[in-house]
């Protein structure tokens, strides 16, 4: 039987005409979705689609799921694979691309379709953690002496079961070497009633010190579900940051990106990377020009303690570590 959490996901939109309906927008105003909906399918769980303002068109979160016409247009310089995951994949699942640390794609599965994802032309379909893939790629950390550091990324790794999790970060754990355990996920912000008490149980057993890595845009998306959600995991000594990523009109702005570190931290999280935007295609309307990107940095640092400010950033293929923009 289905947890709340399961429940939820599987009750999520996955039709633009319903999902539009609940917030009382009308369809004919965004035009003809379907060729977006070709490209990249539509996904939204209700626990996010609650907090979007019913009738507004504009809304900042809306905007960041909301499959548009844009998206089909071609542009110089976005690619399918604009971080170079593919070059970089040491193995099937496991992506190294910086110095002592390994990236586990642990699941192709998310719970929200973010319509900026750099990972949305990836070929999960061929980097599926099988049993045995999973094995083998256990041995392969244990065996690569130079790694101190897991990261379980995908798709969201907090999609998989409480028990599969399980599984997974207690074989990595059991590798001595292993210090760090990181997990990227968006699922507390969009589902927050997946940090069950299982996974509390699990993660406060593990032996390496366990980092979540957040993914919020917009301090709106962090409720006060969400907030009692990152408690839960902070009671736990897990450390908890939050990457952005910064998104033409949804956080282009010193008050939304100021607002959004100052709920950051209500809810026990410390603000990390503000990123550029990853240049996939069919995301070339959420672009924000480097320039303009530059002065909104110094904006927050006029504004914010130097703790609540993040480091804006570009991911460049090939590069050794995240390129400083600020």
């Amino acid at each position: 039987m289905d947890t709340l959490w399961q429940a939820e996901l599987n009750d999520s939109f996955t039709d633009t005409n319903a999902f539009l309906a609940y917030l009382e927008l009308n369809p004919e105003h965004f035009g003809d979705l379907r060729g977006a909906l070709e490209m990249f399918p539509f996904k939204v769980p209700k626990p996010y689609a609650d907090r979007i303002q019913k009738g507004n068109s504009e809304d900042p979160l809306l905007l960041q799921v909301l499959p548009l016409a844009l998206e089909l247009e071609q542009r110089e310089g976005y690619s399918k694979d604009p971080v170079g995951d593919l070059l970089s994949l040491a193995s099937r699942s496991i992506l190294q691309k910086y110095h002592a640390r390994v990236l586990l794609i642990s699941t192709g599965a998310c719970a929200i379709h973010c319509r900026y994802c750099f990972r949305r032309e990836f070929p999960y379909s061929e980097m599926a953690l099988t049993k045995s893939i999973e094995s083998a790629a256990i041995e392969e950390i244990r065996n690569n002496p130079s790694i101190e550091e897991v990261i379980l990324s995908g798709g969201d790794p907090l999609s998989l079961s409480d028990e599969r999790l399980r599984r997974l970060l207690t074989e990595i754990s059991d590798i001595s070497k292993i210090t760090r355990i990181r997990i990227h996920t968006r699922l507390p912000i969009v589902v927050p009633n997946r940090i069950t008490d299982a996974l509390i149980e699990t993660l406060g057993s593990l032996r390496p010190r366990v980092v979540m890595v957040i993914h919020s845009n917009h301090a709106r998306e962090l409720d006060q579900h969400v907030q009692a959600a990152l408690q839960k995991l902070a009671l736990i000594g897990i450390t908890l940051l939050n990457q952005s990523v910064l998104l033409k009109s949804i956080n282009d702005s010193a008050t939304a990106l100021s607002e959004l570190s100052e709920r950051l931290f209500e809810c026990h999280t410390l603000p990390y990377y503000l990123h550029m935007l990853d240049k996939v295609e069919g995301s070339h309307h959420f672009d924000v020009e480097e320039q303009d990107a530059q002065a909104l940095m110094e904006a927050l640092r006029n504004r914010l303690p130097g703790y609540l400010v993040p480091k804006l950033v570009r991911e460049i293929a090939g590069e050794p570590s995240k390129t400083p923009m600020a």
